[in-house]
């Protein structure tokens, strides 16, 4: 599930996905083995740059800014610059 709040921003060629495929059985091919069901939530006031990745699991708090080609493996705080492969915090913001 990816649930977006009011009031957010997303730039083009975002990627969001609330799932990933299940891997672990080396015995079975990974497009057989289905889905790892997650989520992503994007609290309001979130700008998330342009080519950016977010992974199943993160819920970015309210004010995060994703900088531009990041990808997002991780849940962060409120009013945040976040920014990198993986990303991390680069700034609070005032």
């Amino acid at each position: 599930m990816i649930v977006i709040s009011d009031n957010c921003l997303i730039g083009p060629n975002v990627v969001i996905r609330s799932s990933n495929h299940k891997f672990e059985d080396k015995n079975n091919l990974i497009r057989n083995r289905g889905h790892t069901p997650g989520e992503v939530i994007l609290q309001e006031d979130v700008w998330v740059g342009a080519n950016s990745v977010i992974l199943p699991g993160v819920e970015l708090s309210r004010g995060v800014v994703v900088a531009a080609g990041s990808v997002v493996t991780k849940s962060f705080p409120e009013y945040v610059l976040i920014a990198g492969a993986p990303a991390k915090i680069i700034e609070s913001r005032s």
